[in-house]
């Protein structure tokens, strides 16, 4: 295995320039402005160069960078890439302060800050600005995300850092960042802000006007940047679909994207009931789960938290058993090698279903780096079934440095399938997992913190099993003389409810009072249905060039990949489009990057000049750098290789579940050929006594042998110790069959919390065993679990459905026989009976 050139592990002990970073979001309905100051300070002696890579949101469009020194201020422009550099080396070759911001040319989310010439005991404060938009969850929640954690991305053997950035990152345990974070968000909307939530401690929730329209929140006091903040917004009355139109640049050309009106578009479709209330019952339904090693590390930093292999374990076993009758379906599982449990897609069947299940549960986080693109390369090379649309699930953390390749290599595929994607854990790269749903015409999901990803899965299963919307078009009726021209990719996938954004040049003598209209059409089922939305043309107040700014982001991404779907991979005309357009409009590109130099009194920073790497937290399994015996001094963590990390983590996740875990190894002096010999072992330790267990209950020893960034053989020793036991709900489902019903028995009994001998004696005499197992189940799902009903949703319409199919003439004895005996009080309607 391969890592990229980003990925080099160290606890150094140089002091960090980067001493704080405040962030300010203002939030304007489902759309954030962020404002973010790095504030250096060079407490060393010589002058100093810091590079700080760090993560965006992977849509974000950024569009001011500036710099101040003492009083001075330098705003930074934007200029072709390889001219910018050249501009910042020249300057730090003359003695001059200069400071480089550039995108990665591998994928968009991240980011290369260098702060170049810092004089000795000299402070700077760096502005960046972006806009993104926010992503509307499963829970209609506005999803915003400030990445802290940016894990290294793994670059798949021979790809190379083929953009030529030489980005590099320094990245250390979360835990250990040295700088400090301050956040505050103000929101404000149309419609009443019912609630803000996150998966950091925030201050209370402060209106700021009666109507509660407007709202302001900050992290609390102690916050350390050591996590992802994800912040999820609620309006009321969320799905109204909005037009804003904003005014073009004074300053700029009419005729131009900053010069002319642009207007932003958020579309809400609406299905007719007739088709929503019905699932489709065909489908080819693909799983491609991440096997990597960095699968094996916790979902979270929480104590005994599950980790996410496991958690994608229980997640497909809920998915499997949701599948209607009639499907088809595989899973394919992926690391640096893939593997798939069947040759070909097949039926879904109470004997397919058994056998993946068996597999599934065998999965472990063991295969290595996270090489995406040859399993997907795979699936698309196998013939679609005719009559079972493909719906493809994609489950990753998302550590992968060939980002646009693989998103390009889904839109090439987009006409074959509808692809759902689901980012899990801290650092999944949001470039990867938005681009994958955005080019595949499906939905993606983030599972980070205390999420659970079943509810998130379930609910994409829903999507899927949602008839494929196709010939979607969108018409424009406007006042004469006002003409549009469209800079967004044209709309692919509709789903009931989900926002589709649309952003569109307005040129011409637009009159006062004036007004406009879209109409979306579409064929859904075999039905022509249409939406129309009509709207104001007079611009807002003070919204800046937000819109604009967002409509350029939009067009220089599709410009982009037009650049590298064309056969000359050079194409000098797309690119100087790009160029053109990221200049023109302030905002970043692959192929430009914001410059300044300070050039001062023109005296030369004296000096030899040193260069600083800020580290970037990465999520980890947490080790402790203890040695195992007194043979000398401690190793540190930077020098285990992350491919030993990644093997630990896979280990250790499902080792000794319940258990705290201590990490010991040792690095021989001994050297074979240039390569490391490492030992390693495991111990578990009780997490409440912190005493040593005896070493059976779990060992780790292995001799792994490193050269380069591969490595040899791994030996590994689990004992066979018994993890937690089976959530209640989950033991239910593993016991549904695939046609929907459940049998009779003694795992069923318990699952419920009774005895064999209770269920059967409480059973009505006229019914089958079958069909009072169903029942039952049925009825401790409504009883006990109807808050995670969106996990359990669809398999209990199976369930019902069997029923129906049996014609069952004692539904309501059987109901209140269940009733009885669970202590519940569930009428039979709230079944669906």
């Amino acid at each position: 295995m391969v890592n990229c050139c980003c990925g080099l592990l160290t606890l150094t002990q140089e002091p960090v320039p980067l001493k704080s970073v405040e962030v300010e979001v203002e939030v304007r309905d489902h759309v954030a402005t962020v404002v973010s100051t790095l504030n250096y300070e060079n407490q060393e002696d010589n002058p100093l160069e810091a590079v700080f890579v760090f993560p965006l949101p992977g849509d974000a469009a950024v569009c001011h960078f500036s710099a101040k020194i003492g009083q001075t201020e330098i705003v930074a422009e934007v200029k072709e890439k390889q001219k910018a550099r050249e501009e910042y080396d020249d300057a730090l070759s003359s003695g001059q302060q200069a400071f480089l911001l550039e995108e990665s040319e591998q994928s968009p989310d991240i980011f290369s800050l260098s702060v170049g010439c810092l004089p000795p005991k000299e402070s700077a404060s760096i502005r960046l600005e972006y806009v993104t938009e926010l992503a509307v969850q499963a829970d209609d929640g506005l999803r915003f995300c400030l990445p802290a954690v940016l894990n290294p991305r793994y670059q798949p053997q021979g790809s190379g850092d083929q953009g030529g950035s030489n980005i590099r990152v320094t990245s250390i345990p979360a835990s250990k960042v040295p700088y400090s974070l301050s956040f505050c968000a103000r929101v404000s909307s149309p419609r009443p802000v019912v609630k803000i939530e996150s998966n950091c401690s925030l201050d209370p929730l402060q209106y700021l006007n009666t109507e509660q329209t407007q709202a302001t929140t900050k992290l609390a006091a102690g916050h350390k940047f050591d996590r992802d903040v994800e912040v999820l917004i609620y309006y009321k009355d969320a799905h109204q679909p909005t037009a804003v139109v904003e005014a073009g640049e004074a300053s700029a050309k009419p005729g131009t994207l900053m010069g002319d009106p642009a207007v932003m578009l958020s579309l809400y479709p609406e299905f007719p009931q007739s088709v929503m209330s019905s699932v489709t019952s065909c489908g080819e339904f693909v799983c491609l789960l991440d096997r990597s090693g960095s699968m094996g590390v916790q979902l979270n930093n929480s104590e005994n938290h599950q980790s996410r292999i496991g958690s994608a374990r229980d997640t497909l076993l809920l998915l499997l058993k949701s599948l209607p009758l009639g499907c088809y379906f595989n899973i394919y599982s992926f690391g640096s090698s893939y593997e798939h449990i069947f040759p070909k897609s097949v039926e879904y069947s109470q004997k397919t279903m058994e056998e993946a299940l068996k597999k599934v549960g065998e999965m472990g986080a063991n295969l290595g780096g996270t090489e995406i693109l040859r399993p997907l390369q795979h699936i698309y090379s196998q013939p679609c079934i005719q009559n079972q649309p493909r719906q493809l699930f994609v489950f990753t953390d998302g550590e992968v440095g060939n980002t646009k390749e693989v998103i390009d290599l889904v839109k090439k595929n987009s006409h074959l399938h509808r692809c759902f994607s689901f980012g899990i854990g801290e650092g999944a790269s949001s470039a990867l997992i938005s681009g994958l749903a955005k080019e595949g015409g499906g939905h993606a999901q983030f599972i980070t913190g205390t999420d659970r990803m079943q509810p998130k899965v379930m609910q994409s299963l829903r999507y899927a099993l949602q008839p494929a919307v196709i010939d979607v078009s969108v018409s424009w009726d406007l006042p004469k003389n006002v003409s549009v021209s469209v800079l967004s990719p044209p709309i692919t996938a509709l789903f009931q409810g989900q926002r589709s954004l649309v952003y569109a040049q307005l040129s011409g003598q637009i009159p006062e009072a004036a007004e406009g209209s879209v109409t979306v059409k579409y064929t859904l089922a075999g039905q022509l249905l249409q939406n129309q939305f009509n709207f104001s043309l007079k611009p807002a107040e003070d919204s800046g060039l937000t819109v604009h700014r967002l409509a350029a982001r939009a067009l220089i991404r599709s410009l982009e990949m037009e650049n590298r779907e064309s056969k000359d991979q050079q194409d000098e005309s797309v690119k100087k489009k790009v160029v053109e357009l990221s200049v023109q409009s302030g905002v970043s590109s692959a192929f430009t990057a914001f410059v300044a130099v300070n050039k001062g009194d023109g005296e030369a920073i004296q000096g030899p000049l040193v260069r600083r790497n800020v580290p970037r937290a990465m999520y980890m399994a947490s080790m402790s750098r203890h040695h195992r015996r007194s043979r000398g001094p401690p190793k540190m963590l930077h020098e285990v290789p992350r491919s030993l990390q990644m093997a630990y983590n896979s280990f250790s996740a499902d080792a000794a579940p319940g258990g705290g875990r201590s990490f010991f190894y040792e690095g021989s002096t001994t050297r074979e050929k240039s390569r490391k010999k490492w030992k390693l072992s495991l111990k578990c330790q009780d997490s409440s006594t912190k005493k040593s267990k005896e070493p059976g209950v779990a060992c780790w020893i292995g001799d792994l042998y490193e050269s380069g960034d591969s490595f040899d053989s791994v030996s590994m020793c689990k004992s066979q110790t018994e993890g937690p036991p089976m959530d209640p709900l989950l033991q239910l489902v593993s016991l549904q069959k695939a046609s929907g019903c459940w049998d009779l028995a003694p795992d069923l009994a318990a699952a419920v919390g009774k005895t064999s001998e209770e269920v059967e004696k409480q059973k009505p005499a006229s019914v089958s065993q079958e069909v009072w197992a169903t029942i039952l189940s049925l009825i401790w799902l409504h009883g006990f679990k109807m808050d995670s009903k969106d996990e359990w949703e669809l398999l209990a319409m199976k369930a019902v459905s069997w029923l129906q199919a049996q014609n069952v003439s004692c539904v309501e004895e059987c109901v209140d026989a269940g009733n009885a005996l669970l202590g519940c009080k569930v009428q039979k309607d709230a079944l669906g009976l």
